[in-house]
C-alpha cells in the first residue's frame, strides 16, 4: 500500500501524497455488535502494545467448517449476497461520517515514521459529496523510508472498506470455502481473486465472510492488487488487512474498523507497517434519495441510529 521513496538519481519525482483516514467505532442495534465492539477496542489494545501474544487469540472465531451450505447453493448466495452489496452500496453513499487513519513504520518496538488524518465525509447545501479535513499533522513517514502513494489514498477509501456488488461478480473467481463462527454470527466463507487484471483498475484478493442470516459481508481479510513494480526501481507495494463491519442502522452492515500488520518487500530495503482505519459516527444525511431493502423503502427514523451511551 505503500511506495518506498527512491534516490534522486532515481526518481525525478517527490514523493509522498496526503489523504483522508479516520477513528470509528458505530453504536450496533444488535447485542452481537456490542460484542463486536468490545472486540475491536480489544483489537485496538493490543495493536498498541508491544509483545502481546497473537491477535488471532482475542478475535471470537471458530474453526472452518468446509461443510457444503444447507437450503441453497453457493451460487445462490453468491447472488444472494451481491444483490444485498448492491443496495448497501447505495446507502452508504447516502450517509455522512468521520473517517480517520493512522499508517506507521515501526521497528521492534519503535514507531520509526507516522501518517495520520481525520476528515468528515458530508454533503454541502447542494447535496455534494465532500471531504472536510479535521486533523492532519506533518508526517514523518518518509523519517521510516516510505510515503504515501495516490493509490493508497484511493484503495483506503474504496478498497479497504470492501464492497462486492452484483455488477462487480463477473470480475471474480469466487471459491466457497465453508462456514464459521465470527463472534454470535454464523457465516459463510469465500475467497476471492480478480479473473484478470485490466488496465490500471485495482481488485481486492483474498477471504471475505457472509452472514448467513442477512446475507451481506461482515469480514473481509486479503489485500488489494496488484503490486506495482515500474521501470527505473520505482515500487508500490500493498499490505494485507482486515476490515469488520458492524450493523449500524438495522438493516446493512457497514466498516467501522480496519486493521493492517505487514511486511513489505521492496528490493531495497524490507518495511514493518501497521495501519488502523477506523469509521464512526453514521448518520444518514436528510436527502430525498430513498433507501431500499428487500425492495421496501427504509423509513426514515429507522436510519443513521446511533447509541447515545457509547459517546459518555
Amino acid at each position: 500500500m505503500l511506495s518506498c521513496p527512491l534516490p534522486p538519481e532515481r526518481s525525478g519525482r517527490e514523493a509522498g501524497e496526503r489523504f483522508a483516514g479516520a477513528l470509528s467505532g458505530s453504536a450496533s442495534v444488535k447485542l452481537v455488535c456490542m460484542k463486536t465492539m468490545l472486540r475491536l477496542a480489544l483489537l485496538l489494545a493490543a495493536f498498541a502494545l508491544p509483545g502481546l501474544a497473537s491477535l488471532k487469540a482475542i478475535a471470537a472465531e471458530g474453526p472452518l467448517d468446509p461443510a457444503q451450505p444447507k437450503g441453497a447453493t453457493p451460487e445462490e448466495i453468491i447472488k444472494h449476497f451481491a444483490a444485498k452489496e448492491t443496495e448497501f452500496k447505495q446507502a452508504r453513499d447516502q450517509y455522512t461520517y468521520r473517517q480517520s487513519v493512522i499508517v506507521e513504520t515501526v521497528d521492534g518496538d519503535t514507531i520509526t515514521g507516522k501518517y495520520q488524518e481525520d476528515f468528515d465525509v458530508l454533503f454541502d447545501d447542494q447535496g455534494k459529496r465532500l471531504e472536510n479535513v479535521v486533523y492532519a499533522p506533518e508526517s514523518t513517514l518518509e523519517q521510516g523510508g516510505i510515503s504515501m502513494s495516490p493509490e493508497d489514498l484511493d484503495d483506503i477509501r474504496h478498497r479497504l472498506p470492501f464492497v462486492l456488488t452484483t455488477e462487480e461478480i463477473p470480475e471474480y473467481n469466487i471459491l466457497y470455502v465453508g462456514q464459521q463462527q465470527e463472534d454470535e454470527l454464523h457465516c459463510y466463507v469465500f475467497d476471492i481473486a480478480p479473473k484478470e487484471i485490466v488496465g490500471k483498475k485495482r481488485y481486492f484478493q483474498g477471504r471475505i465472510w457472509v452472514d448467513d442470516k442477512d446475507f451481506q459481508i461482515v469480514k473481509t481479510s486479503g489485500k488489494t492488487v496488484p503490486d506495482i513494480r515500474k521501470k527505473k526501481g520505482q515500487e508500490n507495494l500493498f499490505p494485507k488487512f482486515t476490515t469488520w463491519r458492524e450493523q449500524i442502522d438495522g438493516k446493512y452492515w457497514f466498516p467501522t474498523f480496519t486493521k493492517a500488520d505487514d511486511i513489505l518487500h521492496f528490493s531495497t530495503q524490507d518495511t514493518h507497517i501497521r495501519e488502523i482505519v477506523k469509521y464512526e459516527d453514521y448518520k444518514r444525511f436528510g436527502s430525498n434519495v430513498k433507501i431500499t431493502f428487500e425492495g421496501k423503502e427504509v423509513p426514515k427514523a429507522d436510519q443513521g441510529k446511533k447509541a447515545d451511551q457509547d459517546k459518555k
